[in-house]
């Protein structure tokens, strides 16, 4: 079923990128996250199109499309994609091997903050710790926002083999993405490249190109669920059900419809502020999600929940890949951009 799936922008035909990666997805359904992560980068199905360079649309529609079988797999996918995206955009002359799995690790402990110990050139040495290191258990390297004294943030690109990384899972005890490899990591005199000046992390208009492809995974992880109400309502005739279908219509129309009109407007103006674009599509997207898994649970019970393994997964992943959300401190940021763009923005 394709639930809201738009046209490929190459007219007639399916994209090449998005035709490998089905079939990546077809192969390693059932897999383990991390070991479909490897293979689906090994295939060059992660080599996405940048943001705003004409087919941002092409790229959130990969990320929906992992998402929607696979919400682990689609956050190490997300992390590994926006990590080379980020590397693409702000300068930087490292080189790194190729087919190396990569994750972007931003969150900060409120009690610790990464210090970079050394003046930062090419080279920095650095200090703390990270939380909420999604796929640490399984990616090789990692881009790190860091401070030094008052400056930052910096970004920091490190090697997570070396001496002085230390991976702890003990307090990642999520039944929902329980496969994401997410964990604790602390650096002991880590030494790191580093990539761009400070703040060009949370400066560069790809910053909320990025968020707003997010949106695509939970959009994605929407559609995963509301395929099986799709097929029981193919199946079995009730307008109980046809109703539950009808509601996730308008909610996935809403949000798919926005999503595409975000991507078409970043590919417009990549190198405008897309702060509010990126904020409007998290929220729908986080709306649908929870409007996709109330009227799923309504209309088909606990069957699914018990004995559909990937629907299980899903149901149990997608309530905690939404909780990245900031739920209404965005709304409120929302507002603020909003507000600050002094026109009314909703008319036709």
């Amino acid at each position: 079923m394709d639930l809201y799936r738009a046209p490929s922008s190459s007219a007639g035909s399916a994209d090449p990128l998005l035709l490998k990666l089905e079939h990546c997805l077809r192969t390693l359904r059932g897999e383990n996250p991390s070991n479909a992560m490897v293979a689906v980068v090994a295939e060059g199905a992660a080599c996405l199109p940048l943001p705003g360079d004409g087919k941002t649309l092409a790229r959130w529609q990969s990320l929906a499309r992992v998402a929607e079988q696979d919400l682990a797999l689609a956050k190490l996918y997300e992390g590994h994609t926006d990590a080379l995206a980020i590397l693409a955009e702000i300068e930087n002359s490292a080189v790194f091997p190729a087919n190396a799995l990569w994750s972007v690790w931003a969150a900060d402990s409120p009690a610790e903050r990464l210090q970079i110990s050394s003046s930062p050139g090419e080279m920095a040495v650095i200090n703390g710790s990270k939380p909420w290191c999604s796929g640490a258990e399984y990616v090789e390297y990692a881009l790190c926002t860091a401070w030094r004294d008052a400056e930052g943030p910096y970004l920091v690109a490190v090697a997570l083999d070396q001496s002085g990384v230390s991976i702890d899972s003990r307090r990642w005890n999520a039944v929902g993405m329980a496969l994401s490899g997410t964990c604790d990591v602390r650096f002991e005199q880590a030494t790191a490249f580093v990539v761009g000046s400070p703040g060009a992390y949370l400066d560069r208009p790809g910053f909320w190109h990025g968020a707003a492809g997010i949106a695509a995974c939970w959009y994605g992880g929407a559609i995963g669920l509301a395929k099986s109400l799709w097929q029981q309502a193919l199946t079995r005739a009730s307008p109980f059900v046809d109703a539950h279908l009808g509601a996730i219509d308008v909610a996935l129309a809403h949000t798919g419809a926005l999503l595409r009109e975000t991507a078409v407007a970043i590919d417009l103006s990549p190198s405008n502020d897309s702060r509010a674009l990126a904020l409007r599509c998290r929220a729908s997207a986080e709306a649908t999600a929870l409007t996709v898994l109330n009227h799923v649970g309504q209309a088909l019970g606990a069957t699914p929940f018990c004995r559909d393994r990937q629907f299980a997964r899903l149901a149990a992943d997608l309530p905690v890949f939404i909780r990245q959300s900031h739920a209404d401190r965005d709304l409120a940021a929302l507002a603020t951009t909003l507000k600050e763009q002094n026109r009314v923005p909703w008319r036709l």
